[in-house]
This record gives C-alpha cells, structure tokens and sequence, in this order.
C-alpha cells in the first residue's frame, strides 16, 4: 500500500512518521511508549511500533526496554538533532506542542486545533500556516488558557490562538453564530489531552 507524504513536510514518508518526530524531538526530557505515541498520533499500535523500529535502526530514535515496554526518545547528541527539531517545531509541532500545554487543565474537556494548520494535517494542499487557532470547549480559567498559549507559542516560535467555548456552545451551536458553524465544517484535529498517559 502506498503512503502518502505528508502536506505539512512532504520530505517526510508518512504523517505518522512526522507525528512520532515531532513529539520526541520537541518533548526532549520525556520517554514515550508505542502505545502513547499511538494514542498521540491518531494511528494503531502496530504501524507506530513499525515506524519506531525504522527510526531506532536508523539512529534517529533511541531506545530502551522496561519490563514488557519500548521506551523511545530523542537521541541526545547528533548532527540532525537540532536542524531537525527546528524544522519539526514549524510543520508538526502543534499536535504534540499543545497537547502537553493542555492537558491536565481543569476545567478544560475538549481541545481541537482548526484552520490552516489542521487543514494542512489532514491532507490539503496549501502554504505551512503562520499561526495556529484552538479551540478549548469547556470552562477553564482565561489566566490557564492564556498562559498555555504562550508558553506554546514561545515553543512553536509562531502565534498560538486559544479561543474558549462553553460545551453547550460546542455541541449545539447557536444557528446565527457564524464563527462556529464554519469551525466545525472545517477540518478539525482533536488534541488527546486526557488519553496519553501510559499506565506503569
């Protein structure tokens, strides 16, 4: 079966590919198993695991065993390390990037980047956006938004948008609000904010 490359850096092979980068080069403290990396990225245990074994035999992952678990993360030195997690910051960086702001937000139940970003994501062609809008449907305080959002754009090295949206508002829009009925016709990336914890 044929893999696609991935709009967002279609030097890439695949978008998982990019999704596995991205959180071990910009998560660079933390070690992630296959199923949390899975659970991250959208895709099945067994097609994360085989795209983790490519980038451990080729060097650009490193790995260690714990008990029945694979434990990978960022190899510590390198020549492509830092070119690579700049470069992984600018086109897949958002989903990992935010995700970790986000979660664990009290108050915060759902999180979805829109727009060009998530458009770019899920396959149309286009430019690398400039920005990135969010949106965060729950009631969490403005301060923990706000914070969140620049400590994802100092990250991101681009502006991160976090708009705020009640869960009534989420689920049953009102028909004049204009704002929302595009957002949800539109591509949509849900951030997996409370499902990436691996059990040890």
């Amino acid at each position: 079966m044929r893999v696609e490359a991935p709009v967002l850096l279609p030097i890439l092979r695949s978008s998982l590919q990019g999704g596995v980068l991205a959180a071990t080069y910009l998560n660079p403290d933390k070690e992630f198993s296959v199923r949390e990396l899975a659970l991250l990225c959208g895709a099945t245990a067994k097609a994360t695991g085989q795209e983790v074994e490519r980038l451990v035999t080729t060097g650009f992952l490193a790995d260690r065993r714990h008990g029945n678990m694979r434990l990978v993360r960022r190899p510590e030195t390198g020549p492509v390390v830092a070119p690579l997690t700049e470069l992984l910051a600018a086109t897949f960086g958002p989903l990992p990037v935010l995700t970790e702001e986000l979660a664990g937000m009290v108050g915060l139940e759902r999180a979805f980047i829109y727009g060009s970003w998530a458009a770019r994501h899920q396959g149309e062609t286009g430019r690398l956006p400039a920005d990135v809008d969010v949106i965060a449907v729950g009631h969490p305080a403005v301060d923990s938004i706000d914070d969140a959002a620049l400590r994802a754009q100092q990250r991101l090295r681009r502006e991160v948008n976090i708009r705020t949206v009640t869960p009534e508002q989420w689920e049953n829009p009102d028909q004049r609000d204009v704002f929302l009925a595009s957002v949800k016709s539109r591509p949509l990336v849900e951030l997996p904010i409370h499902d990436t914890k691996e059990e040890t």
